[in-house]
């Protein structure tokens, strides 16, 4: 399994929405609210063979309200 995080910057006043969103598609493991540039933070866990950047663009970049995404792949847990 890998594991990544996306974070999401909304459009104003729909961080909400797209957190309601995520959670039904239960995809992500964990969605949080933050403060900065990016409304929210989604880990995700996904098999070894799957693109994480076909993941993404197909599974978040159609939901209503998302602005823009950033996505931090991850190596080794300690």
């Amino acid at each position: 399994m890998q594991c990544f995080f996306v974070q999401l910057k909304t459009k104003l006043g729909r961080a909400y929405d797209v957190a309601d969103a995520l959670a039904r598609r239960e995809l992500a493991s964990e969605v949080y609210s933050t403060s900065g540039e990016y409304d929210l933070l989604a880990k995700f866990y996904v098999e070894d063979e799957v693109d994480v950047g076909h993941f993404v663009n197909q599974n978040l970049h159609d939901i209503d309200g998302i602005e823009r995404t950033y996505t931090t792949l991850t190596f080794k847990a300690f």
